[in-house]
This record gives C-alpha cells, sequence and structure tokens, in this order.
C-alpha cells in the first residue's frame, strides 16, 4: 500500500478515498485501512507543519537521510523530550521507480543520484569510473539492490581492533543487528532477529537461474547455504539465496523502517531538498548547520550534536569546506583551519566489480525480485581466514561502455568482484564551491595483487556458468567467449567499474589518519559526530547497506549514552 500512503502524505487522497481503494492493496480489514490512513495524513500534516514553521535551533541535527541517517534521525527522534532536524538534499522516495522492487536497477532515473567522475586510471587504460550514491530520502537504500549483507565476522573483530571497543566486535554487531532485523526465514536466535524495523528475507519465487547456480557452485567445491548472513559469513564462505529488503514485491527502505514510525511526531522535522553547505564552528565547536532550502540559505543551530551521515564523497567533502581536513590542502584553497585531520578523504575504498562475464540463454529469462537473486562469497586463495571476492548472478546483461556492443536479448551475467581491496584512494575538493565536483582519484587494481584475484573471480565464473547445472539457461558463453591468459588481464582492465559502495574516507580509529575515534566523534571538534560508511576503517565483506544500518544504531546508542 506504500503508494497510496504516500499520496495520503501530500494530500492527494482523503481517508475516505485510502480506505475505499485499500481492499485491491492488501488491506487485511477496513479498520487497518483506516489505521494506515490516519498514520500517513497525520505524517503530511507533520512535514507540512515543521517545514512551514523551522526552528532556529534543534537539539540534534542530521545531515543526510541515507542508510545511516535514518536510523540515527528515527532512534533520537524515538524520545520525545527531544527535537530532531533531518536534512536531505534530495527529494521524495515515494516513487514508483523506488517502491518497486522490479523497478531495480532506477539508474535511468538521474535527478535519484549524486554523480561522481573520477580521474582517468592510469590501469584501466585511461578509463573514468563514474560512481553514484543516492541523492534521495533513504539514500543508497532507495536506490540499491536491496541486497541485506551484513559482513563477516572478521571486519567487525578488525573494527574493535582499531578503536579499541569492544561495541565494534562481531558479538555486539550479532546484537545490533538482532535489534534491526524483522528476519523471515529460517530460525536462528543467535544471529537473526525478529521484530525490529528491518524487514529481510530470502528472495521469493526465484529466477530459475538462482538455484540452478547453487547448483553449480556446489558442483565446483563452493558449499551452499541457507542464510547468507549467518555461520556461512563466519568461515571461508559459500553460495546462497541473496537476502533483500523486500516485501510483497516492494522495497522496504530505511525512511519506511525506520522514520516511517515517528514522522507524525512533532520533534522530528524532515527537510527534503535541503542541501547541506557547511558546519559552522566556534571556539573548537561544531553548533550549527549552513544549509540551502527553498532557495535560500539557512543556518540553524544545534543544542547538543550535530551528526554527518552523507556518504563517502559528502561527508569529507563537507568536513573540509568547514575547515576539517588536511591543512595543507585547506590553505591551498583559502578555507580557515579549524581541524588538521588529514585523513579526511583518504582511504578511499570500494568494491571492484568486473562486468565482463556474459550468457546467451536458450530462451528468455525472466528476472525476478530484484533481478540479482544469488552469489556466494570464496577465497581467491585457500590460505585467507575470510573470503575475498563475491561474485553476483545477474538476471540481465551486466557490461561497461568497453563492452557494450556484446549485450543481446536473453543475456544473463554473472559479475566478478573483489570485497577485500588493497588498493586505496583520495578524494579532494577542487575548489571551495559546493556544488564544484570533487577531484577523485579511486586508484583500482593499484595493487598488483588485485589482478590476479580477479582472474581468480573470472575464471571462477566461467567455470560456473558453464557448469552442467546451467547448461539449460547458457546456450553459449559470450563473454569472455575464447579470451584467456594475457589477453584476459586487459578483457578484465576494461569491464571494471564500481560496486557502488564508496567508503573508507572519514576513518575511525588511534591512528595519524583516523578522523573519528570509536564514539564516531570528531577529533578535535566537540559535538561532531560522523555515521555513515565513510567511518568503516576497512570496507565490509559484502554490500554496504546492512553495516551502515549497524553503524547508525551503534551510533544512536553512543549519542543516547548517559
Amino acid at each position: 500500500m506504500d503508494e497510496l500512503e504516500a499520496m495520503a502524505i501530500r494530500g492527494a487522497v482523503t481517508r475516505e478515498q485510502f480506505a475505499a481503494a485499500s481492499a485491491s492493496l492488501g488491506a487485511a480489514s477496513a479498520a487497518e485501512a483506516g489505521e494506515l490512513a490516519d498514520k500517513a495524513i497525520a505524517i503530511g500534516r507533520n512535514l507540512s507543519m515543521q517545514r512551514a514553521n523551522l526552528r532556529d535551533r534543534y537539539d540534534y541535527i542530521v545531515c543526510g537521510s541515507g542508510s545511516s541517517g535514518c536510523v540515527v534521525a528515527g532512534r533520537l527522534a524515538e524520545n520525545p523530550q527531544v527535537s530532531v532536524l533531518l536534512l536531505e538534499a534530495g527529494g521524495t522516495d515515494d516513487l514508483p521507480s523506488i517502491l518497486f522492487a522490479s523497478s531495480y536497477p532506477v539508474s535511468r532515473f538521474r535527478e535519484l543520484f549524486w554523480q561522481f567522475s573520477g580521474n582517468p586510471e592510469p590501469k584501466l587504460y585511461g578509463r573514468r569510473i563514474h560512481q553514484l550514491m543516492g541523492k534521495v530520502l533513504g539514500g543508497g537504500s532507495s536506490i540499491n539492490t536491496m541486497v541485506w549483507a551484513r559482513g563477516h565476522q572478521a571486519d567487525f573483530d578488525a573494527w574493535a581492533h582499531a578503536v579499541d571497543d569492544d561495541a565494534w566486535n562481531y558479538a555486539n554487531a550479532l546484537r545490533s543487528y538482532r535489534k534491526a532485523e524483522d528476519w523471515h526465514g529460517r530460525p536462528d536466535p543467535e544471529r537473526r532477529g525478529t521484530g525490529g524495523p528491518v524487514w529481510v528475507q530470502p528472495a521469493q519465487d526465484p529466477c530459475p537461474l538462482a538455484p540452478a547456480m547453487l547448483e553449480a557452485a556446489a558442483a565446483v567445491g563452493i558449499p551452499t547455504f541457507d542464510d547468507h548472513n549467518g555461520v556461512m559469513m563466519e568461515g571461508g564462505g559459500g553460495a546462497a539465496l541473496a537476502y533483500l529488503i523486500v516485501k510483497d514485491g516492494r522495497r522496504w527502505n530505511m525512511v519506511k523502517s525506520y522514520l516511517y514510525p515517528v514522522m507524525d511526531q512533532p520533534n522530528l522535522t524532515v527537510l527534503t531538498a535541503a542541501t547541506v553547505r557547511r558546519v559552522t564552528i566556534s571556539n573548537g565547536a561544531a553548533v550549527g548547520v549552513e544549509f540551502e532550502y527553498g532557495g535560500t540559505m539557512h543556518t540553524v543551530r544545534a543544542s547538543r550534536e550535530i551528526v554527518l551521515s552523507m556518504g563517502a564523497f559528502n561527508t569529507p567533502r563537507t568536513l573540509m569546506l568547514s575547515g576539517i581536513g588536511d591543512e595543507a590542502e585547506l590553505k591551498r584553497l583559502g578555507i580557515p583551519v579549524e581541524a588538521h585531520l588529514p585523513g579526511v578523504g583518504r582511504n578511499f575504498q570500494d568494491h571492484t566489480l568486473v562486468a565482463t562475464c556474459l550468457w546467451e540463454s536458450l530462451q528468455p529469462i525472466a528476472p525476478n525480485n530484484n533481478k540479482a537473486e544469488a552469489t556466494f562469497f570464496w577465497r581467491s586463495d585457500s590460505c585467507l581466514r575470510a573470503p575475498d571476492i563475491q561474485p553476483f548472478l545477474i538476471e540481465v546483461p551486466h557490461l561497461t561502455e568497453r563492452h557494450l556492443s556484446s549485450s543481446s536479448p536473453n543475456t544473463w551475467s554473472l559479475s566478478p568482484s573483489i570485497i577485500r581491496p588493497r588498493s586505496r584512494g583520495r578524494l579532494k575538493l577542487r575548489s571551495t564551491k559546493p556544488t564544484d565536483a570533487i577531484e577523485l582519484d579511486w586508484n583500482p587494481l593499484g595493487d598488483a595483487e588485485e589482478l590476479r584475484v580477479l582472474k581468480f573471480a573470472t575464471e571462477l565464473c566461467r567455470e560456473i556458468g558453464n557448469a552442467p547445472a546451467m547448461r539449460p539457461f547458457a546456450q553459449r558463453e559470450v563473454l569472455p567467449a575464447s579470451v584467456y591468459g594475457a589477453e584476459l588481464e586487459g578483457f578484465i582492465r576494461n569491464g571494471v567499474t564500481s560496486y557502488g559502495h564508496a567508503s573508507c574516507t572519514a576513518k575511525m580509529g588511534r591512528d595519524s589518519m583516523s578522523v573519528v575515534d570509536g564514539n564516531l566523534r570528531v577529533y578535535g571538534i566537540s559535538n561532531l559526530r560522523i555515521a555513515d560508511g565513510s567511518v568503516m576503517p576497512d570496507i565490509t565483506t559484502g554490500n554496504t547497506m546492512a553495516p551502515c544500518v549497524l553503524i547508525g544504531e551503534i551510533a544512536a546508542e553512543k549519542i543516547l549514552a548517559p
């Protein structure tokens, strides 16, 4: 009923119209329809009232409504005694292209994205790799593949070690995930939670390609599991159906999970189309936020704290524009230095995806759910403790501009990727104008070992794609086809692209390049925290939405701790 609720929030339907249409949209009863209508209409009224009566001060200001920002704002607003302002540069998430899982990918709707173009990459024949991040209420959770991948045990134990804080270790990560999840799969009380805000379940009625891929993976020695977030991610990996934030064919984003329950409360103000320019700082303390809204610049003060949840590009950009970053870089641009933190914008990491492996089916493929319903995590070296590759079955062609001419009807992909990258990148400001592009040096394949890993992953994908279990769906291998050996290296370089998991540019830690401590407080500036994927010391093993929710949950607990 999401689309009807969205219309009620906007005032486009009355309570009576909502109730009349509820039967065809799945309401269990007239009473349920009435409750849903009342909630939606109350949200609409609250949003209108709060936006028309902006205050000059709130207890908390949260900048960015992505997978972490929604969690922080929602959890803080659960206390009716505090006021919360949430600022989002993008627009509403109540669009069919977002609401319906089958609409993925939504990349054709360019207004929903921040778009960043990297510098020419020498290891990729000078190709520029484009990076996209959600510019919409819900951020990445509104435009991504909807995959709920929580990360590996080793990820969180390494984070805890980096900050000497057990709040980030695997045991506490499990507790936080149980708190967040409303799990609808095989029970596992130790690892899975029920009754939380985030609906999670295995891909329902998957395309026949997906179970066939699991069978093919097992045939080459990769064990299969019921849960790709359970015991499988405490060891060497395996293959499983993807677990999705999809309910009844609709995306269950973090707006639905964390904001919707409290958006009718008078203590929460949610502004869309509000672009943060900088944090205002006085005597070493963050005191307010400067943002553009309705064609006017506003400055609003925070009585308690400001939380940046703007992602791996916009969080460091905002820090630098606020005078927080490498002193030499800030002085080069004439920005007054508030805190010398040379790690701001450094340590950039993303999962390196290779769009190369393509097969033509004997018959039309009917993709289902998010069109990516099966995956496997595996090791390129048996000595590794944790997986370092994560190929994904994609039920449509998935290619870069260098291989696009090979696409044809009835084709599907198995895309290799590195999920423990060794190379590191950097982003810098081009100017002091907030609207200017960021300079990004991603540096994929900057470590020679990464090419070996991708060759291993590519050959493994070919072996699985050509296995007997896949033959009903594979008339021929379209790509790489006859390419092997040294020639395959060039093929891979032309196929490298971003997984869309940009992270780690304001990392937590205790060394000279760390930006925040274990409590997510920015070093040298009081009343300012960061809660998003930029604080990861190292990127997690798998899709990054669930870890960003985890970061939001732990951030909220730390903020609210006595």
